[in-house]
């Protein structure tokens, strides 16, 4: 047993010295990465939990901006028309996963293999784990007179805000590499609008809380997070340098070969 515990206060030092090679970058990676991954999720999980508390501060923001926007939309027919339209069509979840289908198979057709199935898993991942956070908070929408929408299941948190956060962050991530650098500023814009604006769509239709809008972005930015730190861990792994949000997660899309044969290191 001492003999052991010596071994493994040996190893435990050498990952942390960095004198081990790659058995210490990955053990560094993958702090890294969780650590990352979890100060992500914080603002989720409070989130979460002063909803399920019922936290006073809370309910009254959502009643007051749920009863000035509803009545706003009662007043103008044809505002609600507006707004439904872009909620449905323009920033829908279906309209964003298309988007999202799209940029797959044009990765796959460019021969970026991993980023495809990044961007896949990602957009996955994000719609499962909404459904799923709604099934356990059941959360019942908001109930207002004249109700000017509807929508089924429960509330928290917007499949709406959470789908259009990864499909924006997704489509952003991957094809910005393309877009000029005088010109990167427009996706970002049209980025924001898009998550921002179906959120408002959300709480404007009396469909959601702000709440749940909130929660869905925060969801998706730590589902975000999550995948391309992993993405980011198999760029070390085969040599290439980090790159930032500026940059897009794989500048090489843009070369003859974006991505080294399955194996290579």
């Amino acid at each position: 047993m001492a003999r052991r515990s010596i071994r493994l206060r040996r190893h435990v030092t050498r990952l942390l010295s960095g004198r081990s090679g790659p058995d210490a970058r990955f053990g560094v990676r993958l702090v890294t990465t969780v650590a990352a991954t979890a100060l992500v999720s914080v603002p989720f999980a409070v989130a979460l939990v002063l909803v399920e508390s019922r936290w006073g501060p809370l309910h009254r923001l959502d009643q007051g901006a749920a009863e000035r926007l509803h009545r706003a939309a009662v007043d103008h027919p044809a505002w609600v028309r507006v707004l439904e339209f872009l909620t449905q069509v323009v920033w829908g979840p279906l309209t964003m996963r298309l988007l999202v289908a799209a940029l797959v198979v044009w990765l796959l057709l460019r021969g970026a293999v991993r980023l495809a199935l990044w961007a896949a898993v990602t957009a996955t991942a994000g719609g499962l784990l909404g459904m799923l956070v709604k099934n356990v908070v059941e959360r019942t929408r908001p109930h207002l007179p004249d109700p000017v929408a509807h929508a089924p299941g429960f509330s928290f948190p917007s499949g709406h805000a959470l789908a259009a956060t990864t499909s924006c962050a997704v489509l952003l991530l991957a094809l910005l590499p393309l877009v000029p650098r005088a010109w990167r500023p427009l996706p970002w814009a049209l980025a924001a609008v898009s998550v921002i604006g179906v959120g408002y769509t959300r709480v404007a239709l009396g469909v959601h809380w702000v709440s749940d809008v909130v929660g869905g972005w925060l969801l998706g930015l730590a589902v975000v997070t999550a995948t391309t730190l992993a993405f980011e861990a198999w760029r070390a792994d085969v040599g290439r340098p980090r790159t930032t949000p500026v940059q897009g997660l794989e500048p090489e899309i843009t070369a003859e070969h974006p991505e080294p044969p399955a194996g290579a290191c």
